[in-house]
């Protein structure tokens, strides 16, 4: 009897956690023939833009470990309900490929109440070939410290496997030590120098000498060592602009070319951004906003954040973290105030033009990933008439035409071609789209390539709702001379990157891409759109 119970009680738990799970829909649909909405929802974690199962992923630490062969991602846990004092523990992933990812669970614990590594902060990890021995030096936040406590200081913890860490509870880097902040000091960065020294900055503030209080604009404090043991200090690296704080700094040398990427926090930026320097005392120099290139050094748009890099020696990938919404809301994107903290790890592959100037394109083992072709159907073809026809798989398009394609899967790789008329044509690609209702009303959410003089940028609708989403564009890039653009776009679950051209990388959050329709759009002027595929796994 007790063996039926048990058996009947497992059945319906079974039937429960099905309900709630919209990987099996109690109702099967025809998903290549439908046009309804699904309100669909993410699975619980995700495998190519890697998120734990539970919580998020904060700033990302990666670093290419010699011994393993192997990259490891390093980053700040962020639980949904975070304690007040300690928070933020360090966990890792493991990939050889910055496409898939193997758990490393938690790789550093936060201290206790009252110590200085309450909270943990951003750093990076370092290995010393001659010691055999890996370095985290890490960000130590102090809860409520006193007035001559520091909030924030520079500590390290060694490790001879990379898989348990002894904390040194002798060493810390103090900013007021050197008149730095101790409110602000944080997010050091470590690299080998050409003069064979370690070099370490950190973001900070100065304190002004006989002020207790810090200063507006921030800077990046610079120390070196032989050995990773004992640092000197240097004086300052770089000066920050316009009052802004910049973190999470990373200086690396690819070619002839020295380059410091940082995150620009203020609410109007919210972006990654780059300076480079054929020497390091000419990118010391380089403070913006003497630019890179036209684009401002942006490297993505607000919805990649933290990023942080590794190489091999071959390639170098960029990390950063593409932030969730508010209540599942694609509208919670504004251009005055900071996104929700955490989200889902996302990489791109960081790359360098001939004139030194970067920027982030594909990782080269993520479309062998998507390695299963999806079937492909057009379910309406949406314009006056003569403004949209199709001849063996290319569409002929005309302003305010659309074609509204099948729905997609929860891992997709959407590749196609657009060959506009002219510089002034507009056109996007469109996700999310469903009915709604018995009357066909519908919401969806476009990803706009609109012209801007000689440039184009992309923007972010909410189409029959608020329409330009504020904060939700890209920087500006050129329109192609031949008018030409070849697109690849990756989504997985609600996070979507999109390339074009090697020339504009851009990462957004939408949820309700899975499980329902997508279209292309033609907005003004005419194009053509050819060898569209999705490819799935």
């Amino acid at each position: 009897m007790r063996t039926i119970q048990l058996f009947n009680i497992l059945a319906m738990s079974t039937c429960l956690l099905a309900a709630c799970n919209d990987n099996y829909p109690q109702e099967q649909k025809d998903w290549d023939n439908t046009t309804a909405y699904f309100n669909s929802s993410d699975e619980n974690g995700t495998t190519t833009y890697y998120r734990p199962s539970v919580g998020s992923v904060g700033d990302p630490m990666p670093f290419y470990d010699p011994v393993a062969k192997e990259y490891k991602v390093l980053y700040l846990h962020n639980f949904e309900q975070n304690l007040e004092q300690t928070f933020h523990p360090i966990w890792g992933v493991r990939t050889t490929d910055a496409a898939t990812y193997t758990p490393m669970g938690e790789v550093l614990p936060t201290g206790r109440d009252g110590e200085q590594d309450a909270a943990l902060g951003t750093g990076c990890v370092v290995y010393d070939e001659a010691q055999q021995l890996y370095y985290i030096y890490y960000t130590g936040e102090r809860y409520k410290p006193a007035a001559d406590e520091d909030r924030q200081v520079v500590m390290r913890a060694t490790s001879h496997d990379c898989k348990t860490w002894t904390k040194d509870q002798l060493f810390r880097l103090r900013g007021a030590d050197y008149g730095y902040s101790s409110l602000n000091f944080r997010d050091p960065y470590i690299w080998r120098g050409d003069d064979n020294l370690y070099h370490m900055i950190v973001a900070t503030k100065p304190v002004p000498a006989g002020s207790r209080s810090e200063a507006k604009e921030g800077c990046f404090a610079e120390f070196t060592s032989p050995d990773l043991k004992a640092w000197q200090h240097q004086g300052t690296f770089a000066k920050m602009i316009w009052d802004r704080f910049l973190e999470c700094p990373n200086v690396f040398k690819i070619g002839d070319w020295w380059y410091l990427t940082y995150s620009d926090m203020s609410a109007f930026e919210r972006r990654v951004h780059y300076l480079k320097g054929r020497t390091i005392d000419e990118l010391k120099a380089a403070t913006a906003p003497t630019w890179p290139d036209s684009k401002e050094g942006a490297l993505d748009c607000r919805a990649f954040y933290a990023g942080n890099t590794a190489s091999d020696g071959n390639n170098r990938y960029m990390w950063g973290w593409c932030p969730d919404r508010r209540n599942r809301d694609n509208t919670d994107i504004s251009a005055d105030a900071e996104p929700k903290w955490g989200g889902t790890l996302t990489v791109h592959r960081l790359a360098q033009r001939e004139d030194g100037t970067l920027y982030l394109t594909e990782v080269p083992a993520m479309a062998d990933k998507y390695s299963r072709t999806a079937a492909l159907k057009a379910l309406k073809l949406i314009g006056d008439e003569g403004n949209i026809n199709v001849t063996d798989g290319i569409y002929a398009m005309k302003a305010y035409s659309s074609a509204w394609f099948n729905t997609l899967g929860y891992h997709n790789h959407i590749s196609l071609t657009v060959t506009t008329s002219g510089d002034a044509d507009r056109f996007g690609v469109s996700f999310g789209r469903g009915e709604r209702d018995a009357n066909g009303n519908e919401k969806y959410y476009s990803i706009m390539v609109c012209p801007d003089g000689a440039n184009n940028y992309i923007r972010l609708e909410e189409e029959q709702g608020k329409w330009e989403l504020k904060g939700g564009g890209s920087y500006i890039f050129p329109i192609p001379a031949d008018h030409t653009y070849n697109i690849n776009i990756y989504t997985d679950n609600s996070v979507l990157v999109m390339y074009i051209n090697d020339v504009v990388a851009y990462t957004q959050r939408l949820y309700g891409i899975q499980r329902n329709g997508w279209s292309v759009n033609c907005y003004e002027g005419a194009m053509t759109v050819k060898d569209i595929q999705v490819k799935q796994y």
